[in-house]
């Protein structure tokens, strides 16, 4: 049995730290069909991928991070961290030169001024909600709700079953992206997936791991 759970790769798919966030790690999750998550921020009037401040010209670019998307990434789905304010026009304006709609990515991590501008582009938005955030800004308008768990395991089953209700797509956030050990949480997020697929007969909770490869096994099996 399938569980609908479906994957992003945290900064791409990789094996050593200095690869995340690499047209490498792109390219190995793509190859094995998995969504990505990445950073988005600007240097120089450009959108460029980089999690921190950009330094020098090497900086991957958005351009060059979407043409390898369109080339092999299939209809797998992009998260953008948003890292800076104020992109919003040039970012849809990137995505729809390539083609890529509104169902294959949304944004998230905005602050809210900035989330209200990507609402009036008609951009969809994720917002967060986590042991500090709750209820989330913007919950009304969200396309989907960024379920972050900082310090402690607090998302459980009940929780993602809510907003799934209120037809809010959700997006979970492993918790070793924070330092932490990971298998209580998957255990009670395989047995919400395993719930909606059995109300539903579909939908997908989405999970942002920095492991996708043990999570396809572990959610799939």
């Amino acid at each position: 049995m399938r569980f609908p759970i479906a994957l992003l790769a945290h900064r791409g798919f990789w094996r050593d730290k200095i690869e995340r966030n690499t047209l490498k790690a792109f390219t190995h999750a793509w190859a094995e069909g998995f969504g990505v998550e990445t950073d988005i921020r600007d240097q120089d009037g450009r959108l460029v991928v980089s999690h921190d401040p950009p330094v020098g010209r090497d900086v991957l670019s958005l351009d060059q991070f979407l043409d390898l998307y369109v080339k092999v990434g299939g209809r797998t789905a992009l998260a953008l961290n948003i890292k800076a304010d104020g992109l919003q026009e040039k970012l849809k304006s990137a995505l729809a030169d390539r083609g890529i709609g509104a169902e294959r990515y949304f944004v998230f991590d905005m602050a809210v001024p900035d989330a209200l501008a990507y609402l009036s582009y008609n951009m969809p938005c994720f917002t967060r909600e986590s042991e500090f955030e709750s209820p989330p800004a913007l919950i009304g308008r969200a396309t989907g709700v960024w379920l972050d768990c900082f310090h402690r395991d607090w998302i459980d089953a009940e929780v993602i079953l809510g907003h799934h209700r209120a037809g809010r797509q959700v997006a979970l956030v492993s918790p070793e992206l924070h330092g932490r050990p990971h298998a209580g949480a998957w255990s009670c997020w395989r047995e919400a997936a395993r719930l909606i697929d059995a109300r539903t007969q579909g939908g997908t909770l989405m999970l942002c791991t920095d492991y996708p490869e043990e999570a396809r096994d572990f959610f799939n099996d």
